[in-house]
């Protein structure tokens, strides 16, 4: 799969329930930011910029090298984030813009690249994620594992948090699990961010379902590297540091 050229923007910000401050909390003498951004360059990008409310994170980028953009404090979301850049920047049109979580220091360049090409040579889609197989029972059936089903040309139908498909028969069919990264085209962005959040979006707490809800395609690639987890937890946090610590990212 050829890579097409892209933009990344890495949505960040200070206020987090579970771990307040993560995105400049240290991970092997840099922030976590930091590591993020590094991975995101190896992908070979056309840009990479951190999106964040935080002069903090700002000033951080500015220490480390990055390109940062102060967003207004009010957005919901990082994908409104997202679409703020896209419009200060001037992107439009087919332009392929590539969303990684800014808690994501684990993040593969190979995944980022695939999203990208996943969406560019998929027509019609509008935007384009991962999935993953889940080999774990368990796995299906916790709520902060997101599944999604997908039809024949792999365009997803559904994303929830509880088990889809429904296995009351044996059959040959995977359970997916949905990786949270994501590759937009810059006028399906804007057109999404402009629509009010919808009753699935709500009841599932899953944003993507707008995107369907609106009828939006949202093509799904089989991950060629599935990312490790993010960070949401100090020990979260603490395994990632092992993990760079042994140098096996």
């Amino acid at each position: 799969m050829t890579t097409p050229p892209f933009h990344i923007v890495i949505p960040a910000r200070m206020a987090s329930t579970r771990l307040p401050g993560k995105p400049l909390l240290d991970i092997a003498g840099k922030p976590m930011i930091q590591h993020v951004w590094e991975r995101c360059c190896e992908a070979g990008a056309v840009s990479v910029t951190l999106a964040t409310d935080s002069q903090e994170i700002v000033d951080a980028a500015s220490a480390f090298g990055a390109q940062a953009m102060l967003t207004r404090e009010e957005h919901q979301s990082g994908t409104d984030r997202i679409a703020e850049v896209a419009g200060a920047k001037g992107w439009s049109g087919e332009t392929c813009i590539v969303n990684v979580q800014g808690d994501e220091p684990l993040m593969p360049p190979a995944a980022i690249r695939q999203v990208a090409a996943c969406l560019v040579e998929t027509p019609g889609a509008q935007l384009a994620t991962l999935a993953t197989p889940i080999v774990d029972d368990a796995d299906q059936a916790r709520p902060d594992c997101v599944k999604v089903v997908c039809d024949q040309a792999g365009r997803a139908l559904y994303f929830s948090r509880s088990l889809i498909p429904f296995k009351r028969n044996k059959t040959a069919v995977p359970v997916l699990r949905h990786l949270g990264i994501y590759a937009y085209r810059a006028d399906s962005l804007m057109t999404l961010v402009q629509e009010p959040p919808c009753d699935l979006e709500r009841t599932e707490s899953l944003e993507q379902l707008r995107a369907l809800w609106i009828g939006q395609t949202i093509a799904v690639a089989q991950a060629v590297e599935v990312p490790p987890p993010g960070v949401d937890t100090q020990s979260d946090l603490d395994a990632v540091a092992a993990v760079i610590a042994k140098g096996q990212r």
